[in-house]
């Protein structure tokens, strides 16, 4: 049995992981405004998190190179390791900072969160979950929610409405990252893990904003290296690190129910730091995604197959 300090242990370390992802949002946004072009800064963000992250490796045991390099990788653990990459910090964060050019913060962590919906939805397609009645609701609840969070209406900002999509399309990718990670189940460590998909994902984003010509302002001060630091530390390698200490704590099922937090977290530190409001509209639709979250992640089960997939979301998760 836990003791009542090792569940408040777990608790403490949820909420400061969710609290550091919601701010990694907020540094994010900061520095976009400050004319760092959003794919260069989700490269050199994440190859900054994998360097701090790369001692971590270690824990996975066999050594660096045993644990990065695993004997027993055949072809597709190589496969889906390079596409976890390629969703996850490539599409799922590159998509994201390129979103919030145009729309804020909160909203683009909304859209972000949304990822456990199409989890629950690619799952029933390619893993051949079943989907029971309260699941189905649940999904069509997320769905209606999705629509009011974009806050799609006439007046709306034609840019605005294609930063909403873009930032679907990243709650998108991590879920498609998410399925991957579930369907190969690649043979290698946790942390080993993490460091390839971040490094594989910062290379391809560097690639594709060289194409594009990107290069750093030549007028960076002490604030845009303060909140890069803060992004690629507290804010990426930090809170990655608290969520997996929090996974083996709790449990991937439990840790799952409060990621709810980082965007709201997100909300509260962008409405203190850049004024960032959500409109009553989208607040509801967030509302509705986080409830829509909940029924289907705590929908009782016969099997163990949606265990598994909240599991592999949650190691995803980085």
């Amino acid at each position: 049995m836990h003791s009542p300090k090792d569940g408040a242990a777990f608790i403490a370390t949820l909420v400061m992981a969710t609290f550091l992802m919601g701010s990694s949002f907020v540094a994010g946004k900061i520095l976009i405004l400050d004319g760092i072009p959003a794919l260069l800064l989700v490269a050199i963000r994440f190859y900054a998190a994998s360097l701090i992250i790369f001692p971590f490796v270690l824990l996975d045991g066999n050594g660096l190179f045993g644990a990065l390099f695993p004997d027993n990788l055949n072809i597709k653990d190589k496969i889906a390791i390079l596409l976890i990459g390629l969703c996850q910090t490539g599409g799922a964060m590159g998509f994201l900072f390129l979103a919030m050019k145009t729309i804020s913060a909160p909203n683009g962590a909304i859209l972000l969160f949304t990822n456990p919906l199409w989890v629950a939805l690619f799952g029933t397609i390619f893993l051949h979950e079943k989907l029971k009645p309260i699941r189905i609701f649940g999904l069509i609840i997320g769905i209606l929610g999705v629509i009011l969070a974009i806050g799609i209406n006439i007046k709306i900002n034609p840019n605005m409405i294609g930063g909403q999509f873009i930032g679907l399309m990243a709650g998108i990718s991590w879920s498609l990252a998410t399925t991957i990670n579930k369907k190969f189940n690649p043979k290698i460590g946790i942390w080993a893990l993490s460091f390839w998909q971040m490094f594989i994902g910062a290379s391809v984003l560097f690639l594709f904003a060289k194409l594009a010509g990107q290069t750093l302002p030549d007028s960076l001060g002490i604030k845009q290296y303060a909140w890069f630091l803060w992004l690629a530390g507290p804010g990426s390698a930090l809170s990655f690190s608290l969520w997996f200490i929090a996974l083996k704590k709790g449990g991937a099922t439990n840790a799952s129910s409060y990621l709810f937090l980082a965007p709201l977290f997100a909300i509260l530190i962008s409405f203190f730091i850049l004024g960032d409001k959500l409109t009553p509209i989208q607040a509801f639709g967030g509302g509705l995604i986080f409830l829509a979250i909940w029924l289907i992640n705590h929908t009782p089960h016969s099997n163990s197959a949606h265990k598994k997939i909240i599991e592999a979301q949650s190691m995803g998760e980085m």
